[in-house]
Order: structure tokens, then sequence, then C-alpha cells
């Protein structure tokens, strides 16, 4: 459990409100309308939901948001199904991990910085919003195991390699073969991933680099030559208590002396610091 203050925990207590729980669920319900509706309007019904600039600068805004529910096409609806089923599984996974509430900021993150990017480039899709939920599940639950082809076991952590090669291919196939800025779709949904995690991943970084810090190298080498030749591994600077003869007492470390110097829980913080 993380012990620093985000800005997505900033956020959320400042708007308590800004939440929509089982927002996946009616995305994947929307999408399959979508779907739905298109097969009897041979396919003209989508035509008036997807994201357009000439068309919202001529005043059709409510493109703003229904290009959310324009579902990615498949040969099969099969596959289609498919997609829409792993889309949910992920969404309402990292709903429950969160809360609906970081949900509803990560989803609508994603959707506002499509909308900025289609008003650049002419194009927006949520394809690589929904694509960035793996990313995001990956992290959390790295060794959960998906049953590839129905068949094969394999981690989710191994599959957010392939999740990078789609988003990898989007990239480097519309600089080679443009249009170039469609290039920014696929960054902006990883672009939404990084800033959703900045926070944790500055934290993580700042703990390997304090683990590999010469510093911490040089406490854990004096920590194992006082257990090889003293027999214990902490001691109390004050009362000469010793781990190996109370096993069950706690100690520490005193960050305002100057040095290594350890007390027990009855004298960390009472003791006269050595300078």
């Amino acid at each position: 459990m993380k012990s620093f203050d985000t800005w997505l925990d900033r956020f959320c207590r400042k708007y308590p409100r800004f939440s929509l729980p089982n927002l996946m669920m009616y995305v994947v319900i929307g999408n399959a309308l979508v779907y739905l509706l298109d097969q009897f309007s041979r396919g003209t019904f989508s035509l008036l939901l997807y994201f357009s600039r000439s068309a919202i600068f001529r005043g059709e805004i409510w493109r703003l948001l229904t290009f959310v529910f324009v579902p990615d096409y498949f040969d099969s609806v099969l596959f289609l199904a498919l997609s829409l089923y792993f889309y949910y599984f992920i969404g309402s996974s990292l709903e429950r991990e969160w809360g609906s509430q970081r949900f509803t900021v990560f989803y609508f993150m994603g959707v506002a910085l499509n909308i900025v990017t289609g008003l650049f480039t002419g194009y927006a899709s949520m394809t690589y919003v929904n694509l960035s939920l793996f990313f995001a599940f990956a992290t959390l639950y790295p060794d959960t195991q998906f049953l590839l082809f129905f068949i094969i076991p394999v981690k989710a952590k191994w599959l957010a390699w392939v999740d990078a090669a789609i988003f990898g291919w989007g990239i480097i196939s519309s600089l080679i073969w443009g249009p170039r800025l469609y290039a920014l779709v696929p960054v902006v949904a990883i672009l939404n991933y990084i800033l959703f995690f900045w926070s944790d991943f500055s934290y993580l970084l700042g703990r390997f680099r304090h683990r590999h810090s010469r510093q911490t190298v040089n406490f854990k080498s004096a920590q194992k030559a006082a257990k090889e030749h003293k027999g214990y591994l902490h001691k109390c600077a004050v009362c000469g208590k010793t781990d190996t003869e109370y096993p069950d007492l706690e100690f520490r470390y005193c960050s305002k002396c100057n040095g290594y110097y350890c007390y027990c829980i009855d004298h960390i913080n009472n003791h006269v610091h050595i300078h």
C-alpha cells in the first residue's frame, strides 16, 4: 500500500462525485447497440456518431462523445463479442481495484486526450484507449493468467508485450504509410497510462535507487558483517539489547544520528542524537 499522496488522490478528494459506476458496462452495451443498428442500416448509423472534425465544426457536437460507442469492426461477430467481453472484464476488474471514481478519471482522461488529438489531426478513436486498459491491468495484476486460444495459459505481464507491439505497429505504420499525424492516437493513449501511473513509477524508482545506493549497500554490508562476527544483527545503542536475545523486540535506526545507530522501540524516540 503506497503511503504518498498523488495528484489523483487530491483530485478525488476535491471532486468526490466525479464517478460513473459500471462505466465499462455502458461502453460495451453502447458498442453492441451501434453494431446491431449498423446491421439494419447497412453501416450508416455509425456514420452519424463517429468522430469527424469537420462535422463537429458544423455544429454536430454530439460526436465529441458518441465516437466512444463506435465499435471496432471485425470480419466475425464472434471476434467482436470476444473483444467487448475482454474490455468489460478488464474495465470492471480495474473498477473493483480502484473504485468507480478513479476508473472514471482514467477512462475520461483517455477520452479527453483523444478529443484534443482529434481536433488537431482530424481523427480520433477509442481503440487504443481500450487497449491501454490492459497496460493498467497488467501493472496491477502481472501474474494473472489468461488462456490464449482457450488452451495456452499466459500471464498478463507477457500479454502486455503483445499489447505494446500493437501500439508500436500502429505508430510505425502511421509514420511510414501515413497520415503521419495519426500516430498521435496510440501515443496519447500511452500518455494517458503514463500520466495515471506516474506517481507510482516515481515512487518505485525512488525506492530502487535507495536500495541500490552506495549508502544502502554499505549499510547492508555492515549489518551482514555484524551478524557474522557478533552474533546479532541489531543492538540498541542505549540499553544494549540485541535481536538475538530479544527476537520479538522491534529495532529501528535513527536518521538524525551521524552514522548507523540502532535503537530498540523503547529508545528510538528517547535518546540523545549522536553527531
